[in-house]
Parts: structure tokens; sequence; C-alpha cells
């Protein structure tokens, strides 16, 4: 850890006395496990975002895996995603032995492009579905990627870890696919500590996924413990999982979820003021400015030919001056268990490997100071004046 007092975290929950309150609420009622805040925050999320079933689990990963068993990936099914995100998005594909087969990227906005993943369909029907990932908070090309799924025969579940609250066509994201996960890691744009949110429209999916998430149990928990019936009557029906979300981390995110429209709108301005104060300095490359973002991260890219060094100096220099910086993402191509396991070069996917040689992240959280962004700006600028290469 960073002793630095001074020091400006990459990231930082925005935590207030609401959710302390919520916690000590649980804390005090005697029941910690997934219970009535669990249901409640489930309603909430489910109306707030517009869906028929929200199932709160104890992380996006989790998530995945539930919606892809339930969706009817096994062993030997292929599934396409992209290879610039993290692991878990393909790692679940794996949990079920099924194979991930990544799709290159659109180089301008770092989503899985549309064009790539047809031309996969086209080689290999047997293919089942599709995980799309809306990087940093920029919406993949949804209208195209429904097209594909119709013409294909392929599910599509929405990995939208960055994504919440952001819309797409009027609708958010998460809920276009045929089902949507979202990620309240301490990172995210809302957060329960860990946790997760499965929200879909397929009544039978997510009747699946609700046995599947506790031990492939017939009851749901608090109906366990709130019914006549007694809590020991219960039958499994499949071998299932330990994916539950409990109260406490479900209480943080009931308060979170309040705020996820002011958070949303504080990332935005910080945003704006990056674009502003960055835009001249013609050594970077900034993200789309795009009106429909989430800016769970703000992700710019060094321009190799303006600079004298590599992106990794380049960025060492910024957090030398007391600021969080990170890089998103390794791909998962060039990862030592994927490139062993399937064979992959670096130049597979040009596109994603180009965009990780030269991308890297701002703080980009609600709680951050104008003074912060100053000193963030400025410490980008004198980089930058330090390594210009001189015409």
């Amino acid at each position: 850890m960073n002793q630095n007092t001074d020091f400006i975290p990459f990231a930082r929950p925005s935590i207030g006395t609401e959710e302390e309150e919520a916690v000590i609420k649980v804390l005090r009622s005697g029941w910690l496990t997934t219970g009535v805040e669990a249901k409640n925050f489930e309603t909430e999320f489910g109306a707030y975002i517009g869906s028929s079933n929200a199932l709160a689990v104890n992380s996006a990963t989790s998530g995945l895996h539930l919606a892809l068993e339930a969706f009817g990936v096994g062993p030997g099914d292929k599934v396409i995603t992209t290879p610039y995100t993290f692991t878990s998005t393909a790692e679940v594909i794996r949990y079920l032995g099924a194979d991930p087969v990544f799709a290159d990227i659109d180089p301008d906005n770092f989503n899985i492009s549309s064009v790539e993943i047809e031309i996969l369909l086209k080689k290999d029907p047997s293919i089942k579905g599709i995980i799309p990932v809306h990087i940093a908070g920029n919406p993949c090309n949804m209208e195209d990627l429904l097209r594909l799924r119709e013409k294909y025969n392929v599910f599509i579940i929405e990995d939208a870890a960055h994504a919440f609250p952001v819309k797409y066509n009027g609708k958010l994201l998460g809920t276009i696919g045929d089902a949507g996960v979202f990620s309240f890691y301490a990172t995210k744009t809302i957060t329960t500590g860990e946790g997760g949110m499965i929200v879909t429209n397929n009544s039978k999916a997510a009747k699946r996924m609700s046995v599947m998430r506790l031990h492939g149990i017939d009851r749901e928990i608090w109906d366990r413990y709130t019914s006549d019936k007694p809590s020991w009557q219960y039958s499994i029906v499949d071998a299932g999982y330990k994916y539950n979300m409990p109260d406490i981390a479900a209480a943080i995110g009931r308060e979170q979820l309040k705020k996820a429209s002011l958070f949303l709108k504080k990332r935005k301005n910080i945003a704006e003021f990056y674009f502003k104060n960055l835009v001249s300095m013609d050594f970077l490359k900034l993200p789309e400015q795009i009106e429909n973002h989430g800016w769970h991260l703000f992700m710019a890219r060094i321009i190799p030919e303006k600079l004298t060094v590599s992106r990794d100096k380049f960025i060492q220099e910024i957090i030398n001056k007391g600021i969080g910086i990170s890089v998103h993402f390794i791909p998962l191509h060039i990862m030592p268990y994927y490139k062993n396991k399937y064979g992959y070069n670096e130049q597979d996917y040009p596109q994603t490997l180009e965009v990780y040689n030269t991308v890297f992240s701002l703080p980009i959280y609600p709680n951050l100071t104008e003074n912060q962004l100053k000193r963030i700006v400025s410490a980008i600028k004198e980089a930058g004046a330090k390594y210009r290469r001189i015409p």
C-alpha cells in the first residue's frame, strides 16, 4: 500500500453514513445471511433496471457462471467472447467444460467486433452463444449483436460489469440480451464490497439460476426460515453452487442503488474535465466521447511515435507523482493458461494487442476533488513534456 498521504488512489468506493447505518441495522437484526435485505435489493434493482427477474449473487463471476449453465452450456460447447476483458468472462466458460472462442475488438471503442463475431459464427455453426463485454461502460453494438442472435440462433449474455446504469436505445444495458450480469465489486459503479446481480426476462432460466445459486436446493433460504413449513424440509434437485448474497452486502447495495444516478453524473463530469484538459496533449488518444457511457473507466492511449518511451515507462512517471494509474486489460490470449491451452500467438488478435500496448486508465470515481483532478492532469502534462519526441 502506498504510504503517501497525498497519494490519489486509482479507485475508491463512495460510502456514506447511509450504508454504515444499513449494515449496523442488519448486524443488530440477528440475521446476517441471505434474507429480506437481499430479497428487497433484488426487487428494487429489477424495478430500477426494468427486468422481471433479478437475482443477487456473491460476484459477477458466479452470475456469469449461473447464466451460462441456465442457458445450456456444457462440456464441448463453444461460446464467443472478447480476449480484451478480465479473466472471469472467459473462465466461467471453462468452468462448464466449454471453450471460449475469442473475437478481436474494435480499436476505437475497445469492444468486441460484431464483424469478427459473424466471421466466427459463419465458420462454426456449433457455437452456442456470445458474451459481449461493455468495456469501461461503453456500450457494445447491441443492434448488430441482436441481428446475429436471430440469424445464427445463439444466446447473448451481457457482461455488464462496467455498465450500470447505462442506456442504449432507451433500454439499460444488461436488459437487451437474454441475460445480463452486473458487478458490485469494490471498484465498480455501485458496490456491495463483493457481489453481483443477474437480470433476465426468461423465467425458466431465472428459476434454474435461483435453484443453482444455493446448492441446488428447491427452496429459497428466506422461505425456509420464514414459512410454516419446517426449514429442514427441502429437496436437492441438482449439484448446485454456493453463490448467494448475504444481507450485509445487500444492505449496502440498496443504499448504493439510490445513489447510482448521482454517481454516474459525477463520473460524467470527471470525464468532461479530462476531455477539456487533455485534448491539447497530442501524444494522447482519448476515448470515444459519447453521451451514453458509464465511465467506469477512463481509458486513454499514448501515441507511441509522439513519445520516446514505452507506455509502461510513461505511466510510471505519473505514478511516481502520487497518482494511481492502471492498465486494462492484459489480453487473455497472451496469458499463460489460455496461450498454453489453445496455442495462441500474440498476433492472433492484433487490434487487442495494439490497444493493450498503448492504453492506460485514469482515476474516475465520484469522490475525486477538483484539486486532485488538476494534479492528475498536471502529472500527465509533465510526463508528456519530459518524454515528448522532438520532431
